[in-house]
């Protein structure tokens, strides 16, 4: 477990752009945390992190699910909208194999993978935000 304590949108992004190179296809990363937390920001920074362009990366809260060319491709889901019925229709596993899935609002995911890095980002007011990464496996 590690933490990071960031003060701007662009550290949150830079926190994710650091992980970011420990990732490899077949990776899951959950990103949890409140509106406004800075998740889409944490997901930028993977994104570059990972040499996709993380200016094309916005919230996909009704698009569902985007992704971006990277090495490897980086797949964006936002299940904010989604019942946990609906979320298993989307077929997230086999998405995973193929390259690296970041998840906004997971917990709309029951099936998630149990090996999934888990990101919580703790908004402590204004700017500051603590982001916690958990990989257990």
């Amino acid at each position: 477990m590690r933490s990071v304590e960031t003060h701007s949108e662009e550290e949150t992004s830079e926190a994710g752009r650091a992980f970011a190179v420990e990732l490899h296809a077949g990776d899951v990363v959950l990103i949890h945390g409140p509106l406004g937390a800075g998740k889409t920001a944490f997901v930028r920074g993977l994104a570059a992190g990972l040499g996709a362009e993380p200016e094309s990366v916005s919230s996909p809260t009704f698009t569902i699910l985007q992704e971006y060319a990277g090495t490897p491709t980086l797949y964006h889901a936002d299940l904010y909208r989604l019942s946990p019925t609906e979320t298993a229709d989307l077929g997230l596993d086999d998405i995973a194999v193929e390259g690296v899935l970041a998840v906004e609002w997971p917990d709309r995911w029951s099936d998630a993978p149990t090996s999934a890095v888990s990101v919580t980002i703790d908004d402590r007011g204004g700017d500051d935000r603590l982001v916690v990464i958990r990989r257990d496996n």
